[in-house]
């Protein structure tokens, strides 16, 4: 399998860093809840000193959002619907050990991270422009078609993984207490992405080898170097 972006996104968003993981052996039982008070910490420090709508990294996706017709406070990204939350709530709701685990780490990078369950996806995942064609599974069970034009995760089947781009992800391949294999993507606009999403795989990586029996396979993807095969 391969994950990628499309060169129309290198090419609209040449600023775009990424980093991708895949790991098997994943399973609902490990405790990863020291972890997540660690990132949390980060973030709460982090809010306290300003809100998340001024983190340089969600200010770099609402400009993302607004290039794609968007409008930032309809469509929030993933992180700064999580911040969002936890500046409210102090805390997230919890789901799977392991999107728990990712969620406070995108909390505490301001980066969005998507957990995939790539046994669900049909052959090669690629962010791209959508046709208007593709279907969506919403987490409600209904289906969807995106808006032409839009930017989504498709897979070979033309199913969409992710609507918006790091707006809003598919029930299809969420993550669930079967899950056994997934792929993990962190992408960036910001001043410096390239360093921050290095050290945000590096860190998935160790929680990974440090929760779950598993070797990650990791990639920085580029401009230069697009595809991660795995």
């Amino acid at each position: 399998m391969q994950f990628s972006h499309s060169d129309a996104i290198w090419q609209a968003f040449p600023e775009l860093r990424a980093g991708a993981l895949h790991v098997e052996g994943i399973h609902a039982d490990a405790d990863v809840e020291a972890a997540i008070v660690r990132f949390s910490a980060i973030a709460e420090a982090r809010l306290a000193e300003m809100q998340e709508g001024e983190f340089p990294e969600i200010q770099a996706w609402r400009r993302g959002f607004s290039r794609m017709g968007l409008k930032p406070t309809q469509y929030r990204s993933a992180p700064e619907a999580l911040l969002r939350r936890f500046r409210q709530e102090h805390a997230l709701p919890r789901l799977h050990p392991l999107i728990d685990l990712c969620n406070a780490i995108s909390l505490s990078f301001a980066i969005p991270i998507a957990v995939f369950d790539s046994d669900k996806i049909a052959g090669d995942l690629e962010v791209r422009r959508a046709g208007g064609h593709e279907t969506y599974l919403t987490f409600g069970g209904e289906i969807e078609h995106p808006e032409p034009n839009e930017v989504i995760f498709a897979d070979r089947e033309e199913r969409a993984h992710a609507r918006r781009w790091t707006n809003r992800q598919s029930g299809l391949s969420a993550v669930r207490p079967t899950t056994r294999s997934v792929l993990i993507v962190a992408e960036a606009l910001h001043a410096g992405a390239g360093e921050d999403i290095g050290r945000l795989i590096a860190t998935v990586a160790d929680m990974l080898a440090a929760h779950w029996p598993a070797a990650p396979e990791t990639a920085l993807l580029t401009p230069a170097s697009p595809r991660f095969e795995f």
